[in-house]
């Protein structure tokens, strides 16, 4: 059956080789078309793509974001260094920027808030009544005056004081919301710049903080990030020529890779798919998996004419045809491990995983055909372009492999990876989902965002905000008494979670009216004691206000409230803590007449999200061992192979999600795709020394001369191909993105443990255990080779 297959395998690429001339034009042609869709795909990030769908949280911020804000709102602090912020060129600073803001892309005029905002009001009692009317709108106070009555009605609105000016009356906040819609993160990250530029001087510091600030700067980054990959693919030609010291041993892994990434770019630019800048680590990952591929194969056809293969299209035809099993086992492995994460219900995780799996399996076309055909060209004779000549440190390091794999030392190796396995298993459970620290884990702890975001934190309620729907079941529910008390309850509950920094509600505003009513008297700072009196209160509070005022606490007809929660951070720990207190409280204090709905918000979507990736990472991890277990089992015919090839990648993922959890990097929406590819890598490596050790043992029985044989042979492609991706990928280091550098770090981490694995503990496992799909045995003898015409 073997004889078969390779022969079929062999006339496969005798015929490709024969009409070479037209493989490579053909594969020229659908290269330059695919060339042209990829000139045109659009490099952006689309916060809609994170939400993830059908999921209840994500639903009700979407119903009900137009009035209490959604998931893109951008918080301003503008902090004074000397005196207090109750001065002209602090107030004038806020009033302008109020009103610029109105210009900026994707604002919604109507979620504009600041102290110059027609949205800011304090409650006053006249001899005409009580009435509601701006702080500060449409002029500045005049005079000592006008600007000691400012600070006196914010010091007395505790809707102002805390939530919108600091309580040192140091800083005050402009927050406004942007659309959810296809913006243009770019252009309104440059316009929100250059309004915190020109607001900067005069004694006055501005910080800016929100997910379209955040998503700007990763934008702002993109040329870097293109520059590093572009710096991070010349190392790797660097390391090519001098390791391999050829021309082809060069510039063909590097065409594979090209190749590949032109075909699936175009491929994603015909499916209406665009690229996110935080996912490039992941696309240079694929194209060296390609490179990975083209440098084994092109490890084995310099192995071919140096035994003496008497042409170049023999060798070429030769190396294709024994790596031809291990490359597609590997590149089908891959493409099934990108894959199931499409199964998550997040379409940025989806859209991944559709172009990355198109991406593996390019590799088929650009390393397996391309690879073998362009070497055909190339004379059997090898003519070194340069002197330097490392491949006697190479075979000395796969001499020490093979001296540790076939004498005692490989107990030691199987126990040092035994031990391992269970002490970074142990650690892996400290793992966080979502945000392991404060600030974005996109940037780097120092950069200005995660600076301006502390500083906010520190001076106000927070600038994550979540809200929670309290939602009537009939018009008016709101202004029951049961009900209102129920919510302020359930505030002090939150706010007793010390990263709530804060909370806000319809039950805030009303005891403030009935205040007002009795002379401020503060004994009477209370709800209404019937639904006619709280409907009283709140029509006296919008009695003197603009339509709309009203909708951030309440709908038209008090059927819907909000309860807004303030968050100094939204760590993945903060937000399931928060999300539990939420669902304890309205188990243990049902309503009559309502009911609270999770969640909206930056900080209920990112539960949303959170609760997705914890249940996507289980099933993505399960389902792509899966895919391996039976791409092992249906290729070696043996149940055993699909658990024995399990070994490396249990064992890397360990190691792996240890790191991650010493490191803080959480498990997000950024790190998965990255993972679940990371199972087909920590197994592909292994592939190749095990077929090498069956394909020796087809010529002798002798299993350590095997194994010796399959670390020399495939074990260089595995060392030169490890020891080139782990330098250029740690490149990555260099990012001002702090997510770009940990996944390099998460890479390198990955490609070594692989290596490792190849080079040492699993032929050590052949050589103890003698699983039989690979040396054999009575009932199943490994059959002799018969030699396979190549002429």
């Amino acid at each position: 059956m073997k004889n078969t297959t390779f022969g079929k395998v062999d006339a496969a690429f005798a015929f490709l080789i024969r009409f070479r001339a037209l493989v490579v034009a053909a594969v020229a042609l659908v290269t330059l078309v695919m060339g042209y869709l990829a000139s045109q795909i659009e490099v952006k990030t689309v916060f809609s793509d994170l939400l993830p769908r059908n999921h209840p949280y994500v639903e009700v911020n979407q119903r009900f974001k137009q009035t209490f804000g959604g998931s893109n709102m951008v918080s301003i602090m503008l902090e004074t260094e000397q005196g207090d912020i109750f001065n002209p060129v602090v107030l004038g600073k806020v009033q302008k920027l109020t009103v610029d803001l109105q210009q900026v892309e994707g604002v919604d005029t109507y979620q504009i808030i600041s102290l110059a905002s027609k949205k800011i009001k304090e409650v006053r009692a006249s001899t005409e009544g009580v009435e509601s009317r701006p702080l500060m709108w449409p002029d500045l106070p005049q005079g000592e005056t006008e600007l000691a009555a400012l600070k006196a009605a914010v010091l007395n609105n505790p809707l102002v004081y805390g939530p919108y000016v600091s309580t040192d009356l140091k800083a005050t906040l402009v927050t406004v919301d942007f659309s959810d819609g296809n913006m243009d993160y770019t252009r309104a990250f440059n316009q929100l710049m250059k309004l915190v530029e020109e607001a900067r001087g005069d004694g006055v510091e501005v910080r800016i903080v929100g997910e379209p600030v955040l998503y700007g700067w990763v934008n702002h980054y993109l040329h870097e990030t293109l520059t590093i990959f572009f710096i991070a693919v010349a190392a790797l030609v660097v390391l090519l020529c001098l390791i391999t010291r050829t021309w082809h041993g060069t510039v063909l892994p590097l065409l594979a890779g090209l190749v590949s990434a032109i075909w699936a770019l175009g491929a994603a630019r015909l499916m209406g798919f665009h690229l996110d800048p935080l996912v490039v680590v992941v696309a240079f990952l694929i194209t060296a998996q390609a490179i990975s591929n083209s440098v084994q194969l092109i490890a084995r056809f310099d192995d071919e004419t140096r035994q003496g293969t008497p042409s170049a299209a023999a060798a070429a035809r030769a190396s294709a045809r024994n790596l031809f099993k291990p490359s597609m086992l590997a590149i089908v492995a891959d493409a099934g491990c990108v894959l199931v994460v499409a199964l998550t219900p997040i379409p940025l995780l989806q859209k991944i995983s559709f172009i990355g799996t198109v991406w593996v399996l390019t590799i088929a076309i650009s390393a397996l055909v391309l690879t073998p055909v362009m070497l055909s060209w190339f004379g059997a004779h090898q003519r070194y372009i340069h002197p330097v000549n490392i491949n006697p440190l190479l075979m000395r390091i796969l001499g020490l492999c093979s001296a540790i794999v076939t004498t005692r030392w490989r107990y030691a190796v199987l126990a040092m990876a035994g031990v391992v396995f269970v002490v970074s298993g142990l650690y892996a459970f400290n793992l966080k989902v979502g945000d392991a620290n404060p600030g974005s884990p996109i940037l780097w702890p120092d950069s200005s965002y995660n600076r301006d975001a502390a500083q906010i934190n520190r001076q106000f309620q927070g600038s994550d905000r979540m809200f929670v729907v309290v939602a009537g079941k009939e018009p008016g529910a709101l202004r029951e008494p049961e009900v209102l008390s129920s919510m302020t309850r359930f505030q002090k509950y939150m706010e007793a979670q010390p990263e709530v920094g804060g909370s806000i509600s319809l039950a805030d505003i009303l005891p403030q009216v009935n205040r007002v009513l009795r002379e401020g008297n503060p004994m009477y700072q209370e709800l209404g004691k019937s639904a006619d009196e709280n409907s009283e209160l709140m029509y006296m509070f919008v009695s003197g206000s603009d339509p709309g005022d009203m909708d951030r606490y309440a709908d038209a007809d008090a059927k819907n409230g909000a309860v807004t929660l303030f968050f100094r951070d939204h760590q993945g720990e903060t937000i399931r803590t928060a999300v539990a207190r939420v669902r304890d409280y309205v188990e243990q204090h049902p309503v009559k007449n309502a009911e609270y709905l999770l969640a909206g918000g930056l900080v209920g979507v990112l539960a949303a999200v959170n609760e997705v990736i914890l249940a996507g990472q289980i099933e993505a991890i399960a389902l792509a061992l899966l895919v391996l277990v039976v791409c092992c089992t249906i290729t070696y015919r043996s149940t055993v192979a699909g658990v024995f090839f399990m070994i490396p990648v249990l064992l890397s993922n360990t190691i792996t999600f240890s790191y991650m959890a010493w490191q803080g990097i959480g498990m997000n929406i950024n790190t998965l795709p990255v993972v679940a590819l990371g199972i087909g890598l920590g197994v592909d490596y292994t592939f190749y020394i095990v077929d090498g050790i069956r394909e020796n043992l087809h010529r002798s029985h002798n299993v350590e001369r095997a194994i010796v044989n399959a670390l020399t042979g495939p074990g260089k492609g595995v060392l030169i191909t490890a020891m080139t991706l782990i330098t250029s990928v740690v490149l990555w280091h260099f990012s001002s993105l702090r997510l770009q550098a940990d996944m390099g770090v998460l890479i390198a981490l990955w490609l070594f443990i692989s290596a490792f694995s190849a080079l040492f503990i699993m032929p050590a496992l052949v050589y103890v255990f003698r699983p039989e799909f690979i040396v054999g045995s009575k009932r199943h003898p490994i059959e002799q080779a018969e030699p396979v015409l190549v002429g």
